[in-house]
């Protein structure tokens, strides 16, 4: 196999990588909630202003940022694996804005609001991760 068959070839197996991140509705979703989740941070009581508050800003910011990541890595594999550290944190995110609102710590609506954002963003990219695996190659049997 010569180098332009095998570039061709990699090209073929990975056409989801390498994709504008911008383009994702599931990217502008996750901005959204980083910007819903701030605001829930700003309200939270001093006490809670450093741990929880931080807490939660890190994950809003890990949504996105993974999925950035992933739609800049060169492989499906490298791609579906950063779109599970997303559905990771967006399932973190959804807990800690759900303690929010049970423990009173927050405005009801805010953290409720984006605790569902955090729900529909973690079925998007369950469907987007189902996507990706079963698109690559890799993943299907050799013909015999």
């Amino acid at each position: 196999m010569s180098e332009n068959d095998a570039a061709n070839s990699d090209k073929a197996n990975d056409t989801l990588c390498m994709q504008n991140h911008r383009k994702l509705e599931v990217y502008r979703l996750a901005k959204e909630l980083a910007l819903q989740v701030y605001s829930v941070a700003a309200q939270l009581p001093p006490t809670e202003r450093y741990d929880l508050s931080r807490q939660l800003r890190k994950g809003a910011v890990s949504v996105g940022s993974n999925i950035a990541e992933g739609c800049g890595r060169f492989t499906s594999a490298d791609l579906a694996r950063f779109l599970d550290g997303a559905l990771g944190s967006a399932a973190e995110l959804e807990f800690q804005l759900e303690l929010c609102v049970e423990a009173e710590l927050a405005p009801t609506n805010d953290a409720t609001r984006a605790a569902e954002t955090a729900m529909r963003i973690q079925q998007m990219l369950t469907r987007l991760v189902i996507k990706v695996r079963r698109d690559d190659p890799r993943n299907r049997p050799s013909p015999s």
